[in-house]
């Protein structure tokens, strides 16, 4: 069987890799021309380690992450708030491009096409015909849409769903430690907490970098990219008098980009008979429970199970039985993580409140226990 992957993102090439360790060969195609450096960190939790060791993939996340064992949350001010949840015990911290550079390096030199933009796909009995923009077209017995919050390919499974702004936006950047002050804490993840606003720090690059996160409200549709360029100048209006390491973090930044913070309703499928979608194509969620590329990875290993030893005919009900294990899954993480920005932000708690609902959300051990390939087998037997 020959699978086909849009988008060379964490979910495709994880997509990818699943499919490898599992038997099958998949070519991933990409529009951006190659993987670019971004100013952005993300967590890999353990359920996604956990899935990515299943496949052999983990290394680039152990060679590049940061182990980060919990996260201190502060009021504005600096006062500490005494959160006791274990979302990040057992987590990484990475550089988006370090763990994409070194996904890509696990996969075939021809598996991984940059420069291929998705025009339209045709569906047959035999198989699935993709077109692409330069006038070449490819066939596959599967696709798999990993293209992001506005997927081509979801759009072809089901009726677009539009994304739902949260009415916030995110300022990201990365800070040399070099530049800054030792009284600052660099080995651990920090976030302070404000009315309408969250500042959120840490380690990536092996502790090399700082990770910057801040949220700030926008009447304005941003841009849900990772490289629409910002003004340092207009990020610090944002947290005048707000604890001094954040303004000495801020101080310390050279550039920064802007980032429009959005999910989306899930649509009303996930697949067709050969089609489906994974990632933010399915269940695009706001980033604050540090699921995303999480879910994405649970997704890619879920589908490497589920396809390894189908035949032509079961293909179909494989793919809706892939939806099945994963909808009410991302649906809850989709809607926990828009509480938890909520809760950040929110000007009517008090410090003890916040750091009560915080901890409520951080521990609820559904989330980092999951092991995605096991349920996907125990639920290939329950099928059979």
């Amino acid at each position: 069987m020959t699978v086909g992957v849009i988008g060379a993102g964490i979910g495709g090439l994880s997509t990818a890799l699943a499919l490898q360790a599992n038997g099958l060969k998949a070519t991933v195609f990409e529009q951006a021309r190659e993987i670019r450096s971004l100013g952005a960190g993300l967590g890999i939790a353990p359920n996604g380690l956990r899935a990515l060791s299943g496949i052999g993939a983990d290394g680039p996340v152990l060679q590049w992450g940061f182990p980060l064992e919990d996260i201190i949350v502060r009021t504005w001010r600096g006062e500490r708030v005494p959160t006791q949840g274990a979302w990040a015990a057992g987590g990484h911290q990475v550089h988006r491009a370090e763990l994409q550079s070194g996904l890509r390096d696990l996969l075939p030199d021809d598996a991984v096409r940059f420069g291929r933009i998705l025009k339209g796909l045709a569906e047959t009995p035999a198989g699935v015909e993709l077109e692409f923009e330069d006038g070449s077209r490819e066939r596959f017995d599967v696709v798999v849409g990993a293209d992001g919050i506005h997927s081509v390919v979801q759009g072809f499974v089901a009726e677009p769903v539009v994304p739902t702004s949260e009415g916030v936006m995110a300022y990201r950047g990365l800070v040399p430690v070099e530049r800054l002050k030792g009284g600052i804490d660099i080995s651990r993840g920090q976030m302070w907490t404000g009315p309408g606003r969250s500042f959120l720090t840490y380690p990536v690059s092996l502790g090399r970098l700082l990770n910057v996160v801040a949220y700030v409200p926008t009447d304005l549709d941003g841009e849900d990219s990772w490289s629409a360029p910002g003004e340092v100048s207009a990020l610090a209006a944002h947290y005048h008098g707000w604890d001094q390491p954040v303004q000495e973090i801020i101080g310390a930044m050279e550039e920064t980009f802007r980032w429009g913070i959005y999910d989306r309703p899930q649509p009303s499928t996930w697949s067709t008979n050969r089609v489906a979608v994974l990632g933010d194509a399915a269940h695009a969620t706001t980033p604050h429970l540090g699921q995303g590329a999480n879910q994405a990875i649970e997704d890619a290993v879920t589908l490497g199970v589920l396809l390894a030893d189908a035949e032509p005919l079961q293909v179909p009900e494989r793919l809706r039985l892939y939806e099945r294990l994963r909808r009410e899954r991302t649906q809850r993480i989709q809607r926990d993580s828009r509480v938890m920005g909520q809760i950040n932000r929110s000007s009517d708690l008090t410090p003890e409140e916040r750091a009560e609902q915080i901890t409520r959300l951080w521990s609820e051990d559904w989330i980092t226990p999951y092991d995605a390939e096991e349920v996907a087998k125990d639920a290939l037997r329950d099928h059979a």
